[in-house]
């Protein structure tokens, strides 16, 4: 048998090829695209919960991409008081392989890659279902994802104002001040999640709950605002549903399923069914089904987070990697 090897990227190559913003969209959107036209396999993501005394979880999530020749499994920790040790709440490694042959491809550090492409789906949800020239963006959470939502849907929209907010002052003050330095523009921290959130164009939820609690007011709602919520806990009334024009979700499959999740309740109680839901935002990107069709559409996007994006965005960067030569190979046989 012939030497088999496969490319590692760590954290240090990953911020090394410096993904642009558009680079970063085009990808998950890509991804999308092709689950729309049916070239995809997912399977709906597992958990594994090692002690509840840990606090944290790991979700594995797997997919195939065809027009991109490469499956993948994403396995990402996901541990609420990891910031007390200086670490990233969320950990992940992303593995791509040959679909053909199973052989290994790839080996990345998916940090980055988790929060850029869950960054990427939230704006790309806003740029298929937010009212054109919506110009307040409220976003409660301050993790790692939270930063490439507000910077990629403030790159779709430039947003004239941005209100943060999160539990702990300083983690939300801290934001805003990265925001506002990256973005070039001020961005409000604030102390409630009504002053955060109420009359926003477009409303993010991505809190770090340690249950399930409706801190997420549906009369804050405004005609013609869209709603992103993902918090692995339930932060949102059960009223939300009944106020929406359309329900859209990232992957009906994982979104039925499962016991975490923003809309967990909902499901189980049939507001968000097959029945009620408008479409997966793929068949919106495809144009199989329509996106936004008026003002004053309140619409809703849930999304638990895609493989496919995982796989989609890892595979952009490892072909960008071997353009510039960055990244090392290791043996694997």
């Amino acid at each position: 048998m012939s030497e088999i090897s496969f490319t590692y990227l760590n954290g240090p190559d990953i911020d090394a090829l410096e993904m642009s913003d558009l680079e970063i969209l085009d990808a998950v959107e890509a991804g999308l695209d092709a689950q729309g036209r049916g070239q995809t396999v997912i399977e709906p993501r597992v958990h594994l919960e090692p002690d509840p005394a840990f606090r944290g979880h790991f979700n594995v999530l797997r997919g195939y991409v065809a027009p991109l020749n490469v499956a993948g499994v994403k396995v990402v920790g996901d541990y609420v008081d990891n910031y007390k040790l200086g670490l990233p709440s969320e950990m992940a490694l992303l593995n791509l392989f040959d679909p053909r042959t199973g052989m290994p491809v790839a080996l990345l550090d998916a940090t980055a890659i988790t929060e850029m492409r869950t960054g990427a789906l939230t704006a790309l949800g806003g740029r298929y279902l937010g009212r054109k020239g919506a110009k307040v963006l409220g976003h409660v959470g301050a993790r790692g994802t939270a930063y490439w939502n507000v910077r990629l849907l403030d790159r779709l929209f430039d947003f004239e104002e941005i209100r943060v907010h999160s539990r702990r002052p300083e983690s939300r003050d801290a934001f805003a001040a990265k925001l506002s330095a990256d973005l070039g523009k001020p961005v409000r921290a604030v102390e409630t999640w009504q002053a955060c959130l109420e009359g926003a164009d477009i409303m993010v939820e991505a809190s770090r709950l340690d249950r399930p609690e409706p801190l997420f007011k549906t009369d804050w709602v405004a005609p013609g605002a869209l709603v992103v919520p993902y918090g692995t806990m339930s932060a949102v009334e059960f009223s939300l549903t009944d106020v929406m024009d359309k329900l859209v979700v990232d992957d009906w499959g994982q979104c039925k399923g499962g016991k975490l999740g923003a809309l967990r309740a909902h499901v189980e109680a049939g507001k968000l069914s097959a029945e009620t839901l408008h479409a997966e935002i793929c068949q919106i990107v495809t144009g199989e089904r329509p996106g936004r069709q008026s003002d004053e559409e309140r619409i809703l996007f849930w999304h638990r987070g895609l493989s496919l994006s995982d796989i989609a965005l890892g595979a952009a960067m490892l072909d960008k990697a071997a353009k510039r030569g960055i990244g090392q190979r290791l043996r694997y046989a």
